[in-house]
């Protein structure tokens, strides 16, 4: 009896197929003073200030590091795997879930936001903290295997991308643009809408530098998750 109730339960997992988790797009209905774009960001707009965020899809990511997608498995682009696809996938997987922030302020004399305080909250409960680039770091020296000359490059490589190119907590100051990515774990299968929220963002400070006005900004996605054993059309044209 035990074995039969262990091939019903192996088959009910069998006819389940993969998940393949459609691009995440900005739903219609945002907070106010935000406005969705046709590029797929969403701006929030103070005055002359705006904070947009903008969910990267993989294909992306290795369009804008082209050089560092290729090579397989020893491709160096650290927010993907490249074009590297597992035996009997027609895909690279995802790694991470991967936003592009700007911040763009005409309107005060600086604006400091510490990327890593962000957080990704799921309408079914699952919670996600933006990584930290020392995080990221430590997540790819465990790639660096027996320290050969060759895993080193890769691993230098891959952190000098990252260092270059997350989002910094530096003040911008009046007149300036930043831009960066935030990075947060993979999503799992079973999320479908999400809100990204960004959580004192200081616009204003004291004599001493201390913030004393800040501000909260929340952006909020949603997607499809398909359910098969070949990647849908859909998703095949990304």
């Amino acid at each position: 009896m035990r074995t039969l109730r262990l091939i019903a339960a192996l088959l009910v997992l069998v006819g389940c197929g993969r998940y393949f988790p459609g691009p995440l797009r900005p739903i219609a209905e945002q907070a106010e003073r935000m406005t969705v774009n046709d590029d797929g960001s969403v701006t929030f707009r103070q005055d002359r200030l705006e904070i947009i965020l903008q969910p990267m899809t993989d294909e992306q990511l290795n369009r804008q590091f082209g050089a560092a997608s290729v090579g397989g498995a020893e491709s160096t682009n650290p927010y993907t795997y490249g074009n590297w696809r597992p035996l009997g996938s027609d895909r690279p997987p995802a790694r991470f879930t991967v936003f592009q922030l700007t911040v763009r302020n005409y309107q005060y004399p600086k604006v400091v936001l510490d990327p890593t305080k962000a957080r990704l909250a799921t309408t079914n409960n699952r919670q996600y903290g933006a990584l930290a680039f020392a995080q990221l770091e430590e997540y790819y020296r465990a790639y660096w295997i027996g320290r050969s000359g060759r895993g080193r490059e890769r691993f230098e490589a891959r952190t000098d991308l990252l260092r270059r190119t997350m989002f910094r907590a530096d003040p911008v100051f009046s007149g300036q643009e930043s831009r960066g990515y935030l990075v947060f774990p993979l999503l799992h299968d079973d999320v479908t809408k999400l809100t990204v929220t960004v959580p004192d963002i200081a616009v204003r400070f004291d004599y001493a530098g201390d913030p004393v006005e800040t501000i909260e900004v929340s952006y909020t996605f949603a997607r499809e998750v398909f359910r098969g054993y070949q990647t849908p059309p859909e998703l095949a044209r990304e």
